[in-house]
């Protein structure tokens, strides 16, 4: 499984931005897949997570401003930011899971065993 993040950037405060994560290679019929982002100094945190089925979940920072969505004929995960603010100033990854749906610690980085290398997201 080979994940690589894109579409991250600079942009103002209150502007919108997506991200596309791709996957190649062999993937799983059943998975969870989720954003996770860390901002410099500080752990990295899950923001949002949907299964194979279309069932999501976010993050409460989140909630209401960003939108997780996949596209399985192309492989590709979304993440659409909306209202960006400069906390959401972080390092992007994208990352899955062989599961039936997303269990309750996906929010745990160890939950998921890959990851992509991350596209950075900078807002001011």
């Amino acid at each position: 499984v080979q994940l690589v993040e894109s579409g991250g950037g600079p942009v103002q405060a209150g502007e919108s931005l997506k991200l596309s994560c791709e996957v190649s290679g062999y993937f799983y019929s059943r998975y969870c897949m989720a954003w996770f982002r860390q901002a410099t100094g500080k752990e990295r945190e899950a923001v949002a997570a949907i299964d194979v089925g279309g069932s999501t979940k976010y993050a409460d920072s989140v909630k209401g401003r960003f939108t997780i969505s996949q596209d399985n004929a192309k492989k590709t995960l979304y993440l659409q930011m909306n209202s960006l603010k400069s906390d959401d100033t972080a390092m992007y990854y994208c990352a899955a899971v062989e599961k039936d749906f997303c269990p309750r610690t996906w929010t745990v980085e160890m939950t998921f065993g890959d990851w992509g290398p991350g596209t950075q997201v900078t807002v001011s």
